[in-house]
């Protein structure tokens, strides 16, 4: 039996730190005593379990596994699932921290959690997957629950990883709950439009912020930093409303052309080729961090956390970021991103189209009716516009950037609600 050791975090900043340094900005502003403070800082629940799991080869290693509940004053749990060899408890608690004040910034009833377990899925079997996913739902099997902990893909799991994480509470509670988990396949109870749900908020976002800034969505260019799920179906709605992607990048590299890139194409390629982009050659390959600092007027980071820092802020030249990836900006780089008069729709705001949709699917399988992808996509809009709305009020208001607005916009209201509730006066 092996022990598999969860990789050190290698962002030069942790991402905990990162969220923690904006949310004590906004509790300053806001007034907010010390004992909700700690109330509102500290995780409500974290779980850690270790997962024996029977590999192909007849060996057993044992993965570690982390749930987080960092809030339900607003409502149940909810937050995805990481496969990562890089997962840790810091990082896994800033992510449930992020869900806490997303639901809030959009007005839904879910507080935050989040879940991962340190492992490598690109170098594993499905049935590998499988067996830990299996494993993971068993140990977690008291804490999710739909009216509890509402688990969803994150990276490295999909609708598939959910399937199994339904069958496998279904098994052990001895009924069907198909609304303790969303993300699902549509046979499943999954919902029309969950998959390009997060990519379409942030092109909403993108769209709303852009209208503050005079930029003519058909004269403005973008780069997009990740093209996976959120990055390649924010770029392919983008260049439906007139945006010229000029620059796109996965795990193979960065593409670039000055003439703009056929999304629908680069779609059709990455799946054609395992998913990647790489030998793409409609573009040509430039560096990942050239791609950052392109010279365009938006720039969506939707990879990972940490890739906009203290040592390239100074080099971005576009005039709009649109954060598709939770926490794609060190808190370090904040104030030169500020002080080049760069507007910044932050991530708990920009990526909150998906856990908007997710609402929706846990709202269709309660009642056991199925929306239209219209009226999906319809609610899901109207949504984000008016959250924008709302913390670009508080920005104008208290003067501050859009992502110290939104802290404060759901701060407050998670606090205002725990009063309500009876906690702490």
């Amino acid at each position: 039996m092996q022990y598999i050791e969860p990789a050190p975090i290698t962002d030069k900043e942790n991402p905990l730190e990162s969220m923690m340094s904006r949310f004590d900005a906004a509790v300053k502003i806001l007034g907010i005593s010390d004992e909700m403070y700690y109330i509102l800082k500290v995780p409500a629940k974290q779980v850690i379990v270790g997962l024996p799991v029977t590999l192909d080869n007849g060996k057993v290693e044992v993965f570690e596994g982390y749930r987080v509940i960092h809030s339900t004053i607003l409502g149940p749990g909810k937050g995805g699932i990481r496969f990562d060899p890089h997962v840790t408890l810091d990082e896994v608690r800033a992510l449930a921290a992020w869900m806490t004040w997303k639901c809030a910034v959009v007005d839904i009833p879910y507080g935050g959690a989040k879940g991962g377990i340190a492992c490598n899925p690109r170098q594993m079997s499905a049935g590998e997957i499988e067996r830990l996913m299996r494993a993971y739902t068993l140990a977690m099997i008291d804490i999710f629950g739909q009216d509890k902990d509402i688990p969803a893909p994150d990276m490295g799991t999909g609708p598939r990883e959910m399937a199994w994480l339904m069958d496998e509470y279904a098994r052990a509670k001895g009924m069907t709950t198909q609304a303790v988990v969303t993300g699902k396949p549509l046979v499943l109870g999954g919902s029309l439009g969950r998959t390009e749900a997060t990519g379409r908020g942030v092109m909403v976002s993108a769209l709303a912020a852009m209208d503050k800034l005079k930029l003519n969505p058909y004269r403005s260019t973008a780069a997009v930093q990740g093209f996976g799920n959120v990055g390649s179906h924010a770029a392919n709605l983008l260049t439906e409303k007139g945006v010229k992607i000029h620059g796109i990048s996965d795990i193979s590299g960065a593409y670039y052309n000055s003439n703009g890139i056929d999304i629908q194409k680069a779609m059709a390629y990455r799946d054609a080729n395992g998913g990647t982009l790489e030998g793409f050659k409609e573009a040509e390959l430039i560096g990942g961090e050239e791609l950052l600092t392109l010279p365009v007027d938006l720039l969506v980071p939707a990879a990972m956390e940490d890739v906009i820092t203290k040592s390239n802020a100074s080099k971005i030249q576009a005039k709009l970021i649109v954060e598709g990836a939770n926490g794609p900006t060190s808190a370090k780089a904040d104030d030169i991103i500020n002080e080049k008069g760069i507007m910044v729709v932050p991530d708990i705001l920009a990526n909150a189209g998906g856990v908007t949709v997710s609402y929706f699917e846990w709202v269709q399988n309660r009642i056991g009716y199925k929306w239209t992808l219209d009226r999906i996509n319809r609610r899901c809009d109207r949504s984000m516009k008016d959250a924008f709305s709302n913390v670009f009020e508080i920005s104008q208001k208290h003067n501050v950037s859009l992502r110290l607005a939104a802290y404060i916009l759901a701060i407050d209201k998670v606090a205002t609600t725990y009063k309500f509730r009876g906690g702490y006066g």
